[in-house]
């Protein structure tokens, strides 16, 4: 587990809640992946266009961590309707202190399975 890892996440989850699509993509590579279930995207324009189409925030949970692979619980909170909440988990792929790659899950077993991820990566 590194520090930048996290730290990478981290500042990636707060610009996404703030709106800030400018400190999102510098957080991200030129061919960043997001995706999930229902598909992929790639690329800093994808992302700001992803990014413009969010309409919650994310509160994050339990952090999962090895070898570049970085697992987030998030408790997902709908901006015009703070009542609607819902779980979910994102993997991320983190290289150089840049995401290159975003997949959600609809759960945080989901996300460990695919990225084989374990209790014994739970970061304290």
């Amino acid at each position: 587990m590194t520090t930048s890892e996290i730290a990478t996440v981290l500042a990636w989850h707060d610009a996404l809640n703030a709106g800030d699509v400018e400190t999102l993509v510098s957080l991200s590579s030129d061919d960043i992946d997001i995706g999930d279930a229902h598909g992929a995207v790639q690329g800093h324009d994808a992302l700001r266009r992803w990014a413009g189409s969010v309409t919650a925030a994310a509160e994050l949970g339990r952090m999962y961590v090895h070898d570049g692979v970085v697992v987030v619980e998030q408790k997902i909170t709908g901006r015009d309707d703070p009542g609607a909440v819902t779980t979910a988990a994102s993997a991320f792929r983190v290289v150089r202190d840049h995401v290159t790659a975003v997949f959600r899950h609809d759960d945080l077993a989901s996300a460990l399975a695919a990225t084989e991820l374990t209790d014994e990566d739970l970061v304290d």
